[in-house]
């Protein structure tokens, strides 16, 4: 993805700590420029040591929702040919 335009303070961290993710880019709100770049760059780093492997319950969850919506598609399609089917002999 690339950005174009972008006229912000951006802190990069490249050592996150994590098996997942190798680098990790932040935003500087415009309002908060003033604040001391070791602040922010302590507290950038905080939030990427905290955040992990996404849990995988979700993961699987998703799937399995968007696979029982697809057959219950299928089965309100093929119900609905079936009656125009019906209805039209």
């Amino acid at each position: 993805m690339m950005i174009k335009g972008i006229n912000r303070q951006v802190i990069e961290i490249s050592e996150t700590g994590g098996e997942y993710f190798e680098k990790v880019m932040f935003f500087v709100k415009p309002e908060c420029v003033s604040v001391s770049e070791g602040k922010l760059r302590e507290r950038a780093n905080a939030i990427a040591e905290a955040g992990g492997k996404p849990p995988a319950t979700k993961v699987c969850r998703s799937r399995w929702v968007k696979a029982l919506w697809f057959l219950a598609a299928a089965a309100c399609g093929a119900a609905v040919t079936a009656a125009l089917t019906f209805l039209l002999r």
